[in-house]
């Protein structure tokens, strides 16, 4: 197995930092990227006692200066996944401008600046995998999610657009659409959906596991074993993709 180069956005924590272990697992050499340098500090400590090639870079994807001075720095990668992103709960008629242009920021714009970066790199290279984290959300419209699904929506777009202009090149570019998995996101979407209609947490908990037929939430490592087979060599052939994970809710 060749030992790829892996750039993963929102590294410290949750989908992000699962996607860390599970591609360091195959002998990669993985940057884990964040904005919480103590989150990346036990990142790089953890792969430490596990053997596996990981090292930290702090940066705020959403400042593209920031970002291309990232890429100065650590030079060219053969892999990108986008896991940084953030969600809120809220209906279309209590969204604000804020909610809206907080979600698109790092969702959306966080993912288009270190795509833009990547790219010219994996062109050269002839090989390259773009792998976006993005949402069932981004695929079919869901009550009190309006900031957060179309931030999503618009993440399964730039993959598509991308994915057209690499066809081809041996470059790819496909998404993962998750449910609800089991992370710190999805407990503050609980406590949202509590707030708003009054239920507990426990029943909250239960509306969103029966969501999907899986009649529970993911795990993170479901998840980032997807990126990773995504992100392999044996994945050539699939480009412009939005794989969903939800045990057959959604139906295309």
């Amino acid at each position: 197995m060749t030992v790829r180069r892996v750039l993963v956005t929102g590294a410290s924590r949750g989908i992000g930092r699962a996607c860390v272990e599970a591609l360091a697992a195959k002998d990669h050499d993985v940057i884990g990227v964040a904005r919480d340098s103590v989150a990346l500090a036990s990142l790089v400590d953890d792969a430490r006692e596990a053997r596996s090639s990981v090292v930290a870079y702090q940066c705020d994807i959403t400042d593209e200066s920031a970002v291309r001075v990232m890429f100065d720095n650590i030079g060219p990668v053969d892999v990108v996944v986008h896991c940084a992103g953030m969600s809120l709960s809220a209906p279309v008629l209590r969204t604000t401008r804020d909610d809206l242009d907080g979600c698109f920021r790092l969702n959306v714009l966080g993912a288009f600046f270190c795509t833009q970066q990547a790219l010219e790199g994996m062109r050269k290279s002839g090989w390259g995998r773009i792998v976006f984290v993005a949402s069932t959300c981004g695929l079919v419209g869901m009550p009190y999610t309006a900031a957060y699904s179309v931030s999503k929506h618009a993440v399964i777009g730039l993959m598509r657009v991308v994915a057209s202009e690499v066809a081809g090149k041996n470059i790819t570019a496909n998404a993962v659409c998750p449910t609800y998995v089991r992370t710190a996101m999805t407990d503050s979407a609980m406590e949202k959906i509590s707030s708003l209609t009054g239920r507990s947490r426990d029943e909250a908990l239960v509306s969103l596991e029966g969501s999907s037929p899986l009649n529970r939430l993911l795990e993170v490592e479901e998840v980032a074993h997807a990126v990773a087979f995504l992100s392999s060599e044996l994945a050539s052939s699939i480009n412009g993709q939005a794989l969903v994970l939800d045990g057959g809710g959604i139906q295309h």
